[in-house]
């Protein structure tokens, strides 16, 4: 795996069976692909399924990232330490502000005003002001910073230091460290619970995940996972997370109230990127070395297909009405889109039956992927 694949989380997040709880589609939605290979990103009509620009950004973009309340989407170049700033209801660039050097992905905050980019190869985290296209600060953490994550309340910033084998708890009120705990070996990806209370960050070199306590600023616990844990996939409710072991070809489900491992199961080839949908009831899992998207029951945990796709799949991302599952293959330069026939009724519990409906070519290495509906026209 690449350096920069370790870290571009998603962040982030199909015809079609009509179900009265399905939401209505807007009446525009993109895609937008970050291109590690040629410098660029992809944008995808959802409604035509066909690619409509390639828009130029800086060197070897990694994470894309979407505003939650403006029509702006952020692209991180981690070859040229910049981020680009995407205008999506014009699908044209609106800025570049400069960060540190060797960025990967940009945490926004609920709220839309900031950003924050943990630069690698500076040891700092960039703070940027959303509204003013702006680097407001640089706060100095540990070594190797992979990756900043937000809370949801916006008051708290935890990052991974994969040098230092530590964690950076950041108030964002103050701009300060407010504490850096000892982890696990190489720390990697971060999430942190709906209510703020913990964060749970995957240590690649350890086959662990810590837990900690973000009021009290303590670790809580190491859970022993499998080998080479990446990415972590929080459920929307914020019950359990799943956590994909590259290494070992499974999954392991956490606890999130309990703080312990409550399974494993078996997942394709090189397991990559895990999604779960809007009412946690299904779960994706895209297998790099297998060139394929298993699907299975997350109350079950029972398998329901494997969805073949272009070579490598990496980063997922569902459309708003979740009857579109995007998958980058960055091995084959394009994105596989699977159609989700929706449940007919709660009562009828009638399974979807995923396919595969098309390929949209991109450029080389996508790695990333966000889907934003722009709010003005």
């Amino acid at each position: 795996m690449t350096t920069s694949r370790l870290f571009v989380c998603a962040s982030l997040l199909l015809g079609l069976a009509a179900c009265n709880n399905t939401p209505q589609a807007p009446e525009k939605e993109f895609a937008y692909v970050s291109n590690g290979g040629s410098n660029n990103v992809s944008v995808i009509d959802l409604n035509d399924l066909r690619l409509v620009a390639n828009l130029a950004t800086g060197n070897s973009p990694t994470g894309v990232t979407a505003n939650p309340v403006k029509d702006e989407v952020y692209v991180v170049n981690s070859g040229s330490g910049t981020l680009t700033v995407i205008d999506t209801a014009q699908n044209r660039i609106a800025g570049t502000i400069a960060v540190g050097a060797t960025p990967f992905y940009a945490a926004v905050s609920a709220d839309g005003k900031r950003a924050y980019v943990a630069n690698s190869d500076s040891d700092t985290v960039s703070v940027l002001d959303l509204d003013r296209h702006l680097k407001v600060a640089d706060i100095a953490v540990g070594k190797k910073p992979g990756l900043a994550r937000v809370s949801p309340d916006g008051k708290t910033v935890v990052v991974s230091n994969r040098g230092s084998d530590t964690a950076s708890i950041l108030d964002t009120a103050t701009g300060r460290v407010r504490a850096t705990l000892a982890l696990c070996h190489q720390p990697e990806d971060i999430a942190i619970l709906p209510d703020g209370s913990k964060a749970y960050v995957s240590c690649s070199g350890d086959n662990k995940v810590a837990a900690v306590d973000l009021k009290s600023a303590k670790l809580l616990a190491f859970l022993t996972v499998g080998s080479t844990p990446v990415q972590l996939a929080l459920k929307p409710d914020g019950g359990e997370i799943f956590v994909p072991n590259f290494n070992a070809d499974t999954l392991s489900s956490l606890n999130t109230s309990a703080v312990e491992v409550s399974g494993s199961f078996v997942a394709g080839d090189n397991p990559d990127h895990v999604l779960v949908n809007g009412d946690n009831s299904l779960l994706f899992v895209s297998n790099f070395g297998s060139s394929s998207v298993t699907v299975f029951d997350v109350t079950t945990r029972k398998f329901i297909v494997a969805v073949p796709t272009g070579k490598g799949p990496d980063a997922l991302a569902l459309n708003s009405t979740e009857t579109l599952l995007l998958v980058a293959d960055s091995g084959s330069g394009d994105v596989s889109v699977v159609r989700l026939d929706k449940r007919q009724s709660k009562k009828s519990q009638a399974l979807p039956t995923p396919r595969l409906f098309t390929m949209i070519p991109t450029g080389e290495r996508p790695n990333s992927i966000v889907i934003k509906s722009p709010r003005t026209h």
